[in-house]
C-alpha cells in the first residue's frame, strides 16, 4: 500500500501541531483524520527529520532479526520434541 504522507511532512504536521495549531484544524488543512494524526504522534513523536530517516533504514534489518530469532526458536523447539521422544 502507498503511504500518502511521507515521514518527513508527518513530523512537520506533528511540530506544526506542536506549534500552536489545532489538530481539528490541521487535520481539515492537509486531508487526513484526527486517528491518524494521533496515530503518527504516538509513533513519530518527538523525532526530528533525521531520525525518522534512521529508523526508516534500520526497519529491514529489523525484521530481518525478528525472521531469524524465529526460525531459531522452531528450530530449538524441534530439538526439544525430539530429545524428549528418545526418553
Amino acid at each position: 500500500m502507498k503511504k500518502r504522507f511521507t515521514d518527513e511532512k508527518i513530523i512537520g504536521f506533528l511540530k506544526e501541531a506542536e506549534a500552536g495549531t489545532s489538530v481539528k484544524e490541521l487535520c481539515r488543512k492537509h486531508g487526513f483524520s484526527d486517528a491518524a494524526f494521533y496515530g503518527w504522534r504516538s509513533r513519530f513523536g518527538g523525532m526530528e527529520v533525521a531520525d525518522a530517516a534512521q529508523l526508516r533504514n534500520l526497519e529491514p534489518e529489523n525484521g530481518r532479526l525478528k525472521k531469524l530469532l524465529a526460525e531459531a526458536h522452531l528450530d530449538i523447539e524441534a530439538l526439544k520434541s525430539v530429545v524428549r521422544g528418545k526418553r
